[in-house]
């Protein structure tokens, strides 16, 4: 883009971002010295408010633009990410929302660490969250770099590399001085941009080809140069026997991911009871399922009058698809309605990235002051605050995240965060339901749990055809690639449960049945809850 575009998109940009800024420093002024207020927000957000901040928090630059360009690219087969991360939700609803409010405080290790000797299980789940906090991170750059890349015209790499920088500063600006009220007033302000904007595009769309959805499916069939075939399953995920199991491991990763996301379960403790908890959640499945219908518009919509041809001449992972599409349904380049209209969703899905960024960074930097600094600091050393080092560690998680996300830049968004719920799924999944209906669960099962997941998948991912072994891995160059599936779920998933289970039945650990009682009357009746 260049000249009226580029500046009127910078101003949108600008705009977003002194309102977040303001925001933030509005809500800085406000007492943010105790744990409750920096973690949780002093707890005092509605069902409503939250489920808005949830909805915000989760659709991400994953769902935004990956999604739509997955299915712009692939078509039917993309559709498994708008469906895997809806499904997702029903697990959270009945599996964990109200559980989790009623038994933690700030985070996953809270759960666990309530019937458990806390150190070593904190230690463990504060380093699990940790890492998929960062992988989760790291698609969110990519997309930021990817949007601005398209703004700028493509010009050079120094563009996508100073737009990664500058989101990690934001990020580390809003968690620091804001806190989670903060954060939560920026998510629910990009919720509604998001969502108005979505529905904006949808509509244009529908109207473009007379509200007629089967004509738009046939017209994206025909230009995508596949025929019929791109709406049928395979085209991605179809063929041999190994994309056949990377289907099955995505979908896996995609709905059980969800639960054990860290950003996603502290979104639960903001809210003053575990039944407000539960009514947040059916708040975001119906805001977050709107969305997701309307991404299979967008995408399709992207490939009936953009091209999967020019989608991949924009960027090869199909992340410029929503922004492109913008451009054409308000006239094609060099037209006024073009312009706006591009700027407007670029502008959004610029907010969409920030929100969730800091949203993320505030869980992850939380687990590390929570859990993991609370249990490795020595007895005799002079203690610190616990707000403060959240406050350094999101500078530290901030710095790796920008240096991921400039490595892993060609990559498809969407399918980064799909490793990342792989991770998930795999090392805080398996320990939160067994510590929160197993009886007989232990500490060496839970730290088992953890480790049996998170290693595995992040040792799969690293052998996978994702880093090395491939033309469009992080390093084309080099072959180490001894894993033949891009997502770990499938196997490291079972791992993690197998772990704990393992774990559980070799200790000799008696289980404190008072605990349990304590811990189970709790989550079911919200009893002595904090």
């Amino acid at each position: 883009m260049t000249g009226d575009h580029q500046t009127l998109a910078l101003l949108l940009f600008s705009t977003f971002v002194a309102v977040t800024l303001a925001i933030t420093t509005w809500v800085s002024r406000k007492r943010q010295g105790s744990a409750e207020e920096f973690y949780a927000g002093g707890r005092l957000f509605s069902p409503m408010e939250n489920g808005f901040a949830i909805a915000g928090d989760y659709m991400s630059a994953a769902s935004f633009l990956g999604i739509s360009g997955l299915i712009a690219l692939y078509g039917y087969d993309g559709m498994l990410y708008s469906v895997g991360f809806l499904v997702a939700w029903l697990v959270v609803l009945f599996l964990v929302a109200e559980l989790v409010r009623n038994c933690g405080r700030f985070t996953l290790a809270d759960v666990v660490a309530a019937r458990m000797r806390e150190r070593p299980v904190r230690i463990a789940a504060g380093t699990s969250s940790v890492t998929v906090s960062v992988m989760y991170l790291v698609a969110q750059m990519v997309g930021a770099g990817s949007l601005v890349a398209l703004l700028l015209g493509g010009t050079t790499e120094a563009a996508r590399t100073w737009t990664v920088i500058g989101v990690g500063a934001l990020m580390v600006i809003y968690v620091s001085l804001g806190g989670m009220r903060a954060t939560t007033w920026i998510q629910i302000v990009k919720a509604v941009l998001l969502l108005g904007g979505t529905v904006t595009l949808t509509a244009l769309v529908l109207v473009r080809f007379h509200g007629d959805f089967d004509r738009l499916l046939r017209t994206a069939a025909e230009r995508s140069g596949h025929g019929e075939a791109f709406l049928a399953p395979g085209l991605a995920y179809g063929g041999d026997w190994t994309s056949r199991f990377d289907f099955i491991s995505l979908g896996l990763a995609l709905v059980l991911g969800t639960a054990g996301l860290p950003h996603i379960l502290s979104r639960f403790y903001t809210v003053p009871t575990a039944r407000a908890a539960r009514r947040s959640v059916v708040w975001s499945i119906g805001l977050i399922g709107g969305f997701y219908l309307m991404t299979i518009v967008l995408g399709f919509g992207a490939a009936a009058l953009v091209g999967p041809g020019a989608v991949r001449a924009s960027n090869a992972a199909g992340n410029t698809a929503v922004p492109l599409l913008a451009l054409d349904l308000g006239g094609g380049a060099g037209s006024t309605g073009g312009t706006v209209l591009f700027a407007v969703v670029a502008a959004v899905a610029f907010a969409t990235i920030l929100a969730v960024v800091a949203g993320i960074t505030l869980a992850s930097s939380a687990s590390v002051a929570h859990d993991l600094y609370a249990s490795l600091r020595r007895r005799d050393a002079k203690p610190r605050s616990e707000v403060a080092v959240a406050r350094i560690a999101a500078v530290g998680i901030g710095a790796v995240a920008i240096a991921l996300g400039l490595l892993a830049r060609d990559l498809n968004v969407a399918f980064l965060v799909g490793l990342a719920f792989a991770v998930a799924a795999s090392a805080n999944l398996p320990v939160l339901l067994y510590s929160l209906f197993w009886r007989g669960f232990t500490t060496r099962g839970a730290v088992w749990a953890v480790y049996g997941g998170l290693v595995p998948s992040v040792v799969l991912v690293l052998l996978s055809p994702v880093v090395s072994g491939s033309p469009q891995a992080l390093f084309p160059g080099v072959d180490f690639q001894y894993f033949p599936l891009q997502n770990p779920g499938l196997v490291s998933i079972p791992l993690g449960f197998v772990a704990g289970w393992l774990g559980t039945v070799t200790s000799r650990e008696v289980p404190d049945e008072a605990k349990h009682a304590e811990t189970e009357v709790r989550s079911l009746t919200g009893a002595g809850a904090v």
